[in-house]
C-alpha cells in the first residue's frame, strides 16, 4: 500500500511513517521542524466556521494530532488585538491577545457554565459568508464576535462559578502592568466614539499616562479614577475578554505539549495605536520606524512605528529604564506563555534601526539615519554607538557596507536590548538563547552581524530568496549556517510552485539551476550536472522539489514550512506592501488530509519521505551508503 492509497492516506496518518520521517530528520541533524501557521489560519470543523481560525478550537487540536510525531513546533503569527479597518496581525497590540483567537464554542459548554447561547453560536456559523471556502471573513466576524462576547459577558457576571470568578479576579490582580491602560483605552473609545487617540478631543485624555509634571500627574490620576467608576462595565468586559483568552490558550498549550508540540510566538516590530498612547512616554518624540530607500522601494517605507526611546531604554549606569522594564515584561509574558520560544520580526529594528522625522520620507536627505550608527547626524548623533573614525564615508549612511569596524565594547552596546532584555527574559523564566528565533532577512549591517555572532543567535536562512550568481551567497545550501532556521518561504512569499513557475525559463532560472546541481549532485559528472541544471531551469515541479530537497539538505538545524508549502496551495497569504481583503486572510482548508492527499498524489504537496531520502542522497554516495537503511525505509512510504 502506497502512503496515499485511494488519497485517503498519508505519511501523518501512520505512527510507523512518522517514525520512520523522525529517524530521517535526525540522520539529517535536523533538532527543530516547526509548521508556520498563523492562528487565523487555522481550518474549522464542518458547520463551525464562524469565520476566523483559532488555535483553541477542537480543530485545531485535529491539525496538532496531525502534525504530532513529525514536527516539534507550530510558529504562530502576532496574537495581538487589532483594528476593525485593519487585519494585519503586525499592528496588533503588545499585551493584550486578540478577542478574535476567543473560541466561542467552549463558552456553550458547561465548563464556561453554558454562558454563551448555542443559538448565537450556530448563527454567526451559518451566517457566515466564507464559510465554504478557505478565507477569513474578518470584518463579518469583528462585530459579531464582539456581540457574542458581550452576551457572555453578561451571562458570566449572573452566574454561579464562584472558582471561575476567583481565577478572573486573581487574573487581573497578575497583569494589572498592562491590563488597566489596555482596557482604560477601550473605555476612552467609547468616551470620545473613536479608537484612534490621535483624533480624541481632550489634551488630557491622550496623556494620562504621560505626564509632565506633578500637577498633571494629580490632575490625570483624578481623569483615571473618574473614568474607572464612569465605565467599570467597559473595563471589567475588556478584561474578561483577555481572561478567557488566557484560559483557553493554556488549555491549547498543554494539549501541544500532551502531542510533543511547542508554540513559537511572534513579536512583532510594530506598536499598536492602544500602546503608543499608554507608552508614549517612552517613545522618541518626532520619530518613526521605518525601512530606506531600496529597490523594492524608491522612498523607503513609512511605517509610522513609533521608536523606542534609547535614553528609557537604558539608564547612564547601564540599568533597565522605565522603557526597558516594559519591553522587558513583554518578552518575559511571551516566552512563558509560548515555551518553544518567540521569533522577533525584523531584528534589525532591535539593533540598527533606521529611523525618519515624523510627516517626512524615510529619505536621508530628509534628515533619516540609522539611530545607533550616525554620528554625523545632527540630532541622531547623541545616540551613536558608531564612531565617525567607524564608517566608510563613500558610503551612504542607508547602506549596509557603512560601517567599517567595531570594537567588541561597541558591539556589546549595539547588543545590550538583546541581551539584558530579549535574552535576560528567557533566562528568567527557564529558557535559553536557542528559544529566540531571530528573523534577520534583508538589510545585515555590520553591528546586525556581529551582535549575531557574538551571543550566538540563530537567524533565518529563505532559499527561495538566494542571488544565485553569488556563490558565497548565505541562503545557498552550501553556504548555510548549521545554527539557523531555513525555509523556502515565509508568509510574505509566494508559496515555492508560483516562485518556480516564475523563475523557469529565466537567466536566474538556470544559474538557480547550475547552483543546485553542483550543491545536490557532488557525486555526479559535469557533464551529469549541466543537464540536471538544464532540466531545473525549465521543469517547475522540478525546481520547486528541488528547492525541498535543498532545504532538508542543508546543514540547518532548524527548518520552517508554510502550510501553503507543505499543502501545496496555490495561493498568497500576504503580499507586502499591498492591502486588501485578500492579505492575511487565506487558511488551511477545512478537508486539509484530503486536500494534502490530492495535492500530493499531483505533485504539488511536500512528499516528505521522497525529499528526505533525495536529501540524505544529497549528501553524498558516502553519507548515503551509511544510511542506506533509512533510505530503504524512506522509499517503502514515498
Amino acid at each position: 500500500m502506497t502512503f496515499c492509497e485511494e488519497q485517503k492516506k498519508s505519511p501523518f496518518s501512520c505512527e510507523e511513517s512518522k517514525s520512520i520521517i523522525r529517524e530521517a530528520l535526525k540522520v539529517l541533524g535536523k533538532k527543530h521542524f516547526a509548521f508556520i501557521s498563523h492562528a487565523n489560519s487555522f481550518p474549522a470543523e464542518y458547520d463551525k466556521n464562524t469565520g476566523f481560525g483559532t488555535n483553541n478550537s477542537t480543530a485545531a487540536k485535529h491539525l496538532m494530532d496531525f502534525l504530532s510525531g513529525v514536527f516539534t513546533d507550530i510558529q504562530l503569527g502576532p496574537s495581538g488585538k487589532t483594528k476593525s479597518i485593519d487585519a494585519s496581525p503586525y499592528t496588533g497590540t503588545i499585551f493584550s491577545n486578540n478577542p478574535l483567537f476567543i473560541d466561542l464554542e467552549q463558552l456553550t459548554a458547561g465548563e464556561w457554565h453554558n454562558i454563551l447561547s448555542i443559538d448565537t453560536y450556530k448563527r454567526i456559523c451559518q451566517n457566515n459568508p466564507n464559510k465554504d471556502t478557505n478565507r477569513t471573513a474578518y470584518s463579518y466576524i469583528f462585530n459579531l464576535q464582539e456581540e457574542a462576547l458581550k452576551e457572555a459577558f453578561e451571562n458570566f457576571k449572573n452566574a454561579d462559578c464562584p472558582e471561575l470568578k476567583a481565577k478572573f479576579e486573581d487574573y487581573k490582580q497578575k497583569n494589572v502592568f498592562w491590563l488597566e491602560k489596555d482596557s482604560l483605552y477601550e473605555a476612552l473609545t467609547v468616551e470620545h466614539g473613536c479608537d484612534y487617540w490621535p483624533m480624541w478631543k481632550s489634551e488630557t485624555d491622550k496623556a494620562l499616562f504621560n505626564p509632565q509634571n506633578d500637577e498633571q500627574k494629580e490632575k490625570y490620576q483624578l481623569r483615571i479614577n473618574e473614568l474607572k467608576q464612569k465605565y467599570s462595565d467597559v473595563i471589567e468586559y475588556y478584561s474578561f475578554c483577555q481572561f478567557v483568552i488566557s484560559v483557553q490558550n493554556e488549555k491549547s498549550r498543554e494539549y501541544a505539549r500532551s502531542k510533543g508540540l511547542k508554540m513559537i510566538a511572534d513579536r512583532q516590530v510594530a506598536f499598536s495605536d492602544r500602546d503608543n498612547w499608554a507608552y508614549q512616554a517612552y517613545f522618541l518624540k518626532g520619530w518613526c520606524l521605518g525601512c530606506p530607500p531600496d529597490y523594492f522601494s524608491q522612498d523607503g517605507q513609512m511605517w509610522g512605528f513609533p521608536v523606542m526611546d534609547p535614553e528609557k531604554l537604558f539608564n547612564k549606569d547601564g540599568t533597565l529604564g522605565e522603557g526597558g522594564v516594559l519591553m522587558k515584561e513583554l518578552y518575559k509574558k511571551m516566552f512563558t506563555e509560548n515555551p518553544g520560544g518567540v521569533r522577533i520580526d525584523h531584528m534589525v529594528g532591535l539593533i540598527d534601526p533606521w529611523v525618519y522625522v515624523s510627516g517626512k520620507k524615510p529619505k536621508i536627505e530628509e534628515g533619516a539615519g540609522r539611530l545607533y550608527s550616525s554620528p554625523e547626524h545632527p540630532v541622531l548623533s547623541r545616540y551613536a554607538i558608531a564612531e565617525m573614525k567607524d564608517l566608510n564615508n563613500k558610503v551612504e549612511a542607508d547602506k549596509e557596507e557603512r560601517i567599517l569596524s567595531l570594537t567588541d565594547e561597541q558591539i556589546q552596546k549595539y547588543g545590550r536590548l538583546v541581551e539584558k532584555i530579549v535574552i535576560a527574559a528567557a533566562k528568567e523564566v527557564g529558557l535559553d538563547k536557542d528559544s529566540i528565533v531571530c528573523e534577520d532577512l534583508g538589510t545585515l549591517t555590520m553591528p546586525v552581524v556581529s551582535v549575531m555572532k557574538k551571543y550566538d543567535l540563530q537567524g533565518m536562512k529563505l532559499i527561495q530568496f538566494v542571488v544565485p550568481e553569488n556563490p558565497e551567497h548565505p541562503y545557498r545550501c552550501k553556504n548555510i549556517n548549521p545554527r539557523s532556521w531555513a525555509m523556502v518561504g515565509t508568509h510574505d512569499n509566494e508559496p515555492i510552485l508560483m516562485w518556480a513557475n516564475a523563475t523557469v525559463n529565466t537567466e536566474a532560472g538556470y544559474l538557480n539551476g547550475k547552483n543546485l546541481a553542483e550543491d545536490l549532485y557532488p557525486d555526479s559528472s559535469a557533464e551529469e550536472k549541466e543537464q540536471i541544471a538544464v532540466r531545473i531551469s525549465k521543469d517547475a515541479p522540478f525546481l520547486a522539489q528541488t528547492k525541498f530537497v535543498e532545504l532538508f539538505a542543508c546543514k540547518a538545524e532548524n527548518i520552517q514550512v508554510f502550510f501553503t508549502d507543505f499543502l501545496g496551495l496555490y495561493d498568497v497569504y500576504n503580499r507586502p506592501g499591498t492591502s486588501g481583503d485578500k492579505n492575511w486572510s487565506l487558511r488551511i482548508p477545512d478537508n486539509y488530509e484530503e486536500v494534502y492527499c490530492q495535492n500530493l498524489k499531483e505533485g504539488k504537496a511536500l512528499n516528505l519521505p521522497l525529499i528526505l531520502k533525495l536529501a540524505i542522497e544529497a549528501r553524498g554516495h558516502k553519507f548515503a551508503s551509511q544510511n542506506a537503511q533509512i533510505i530503504e525505509k524512506l522509499n517503502s512510504i514515498s
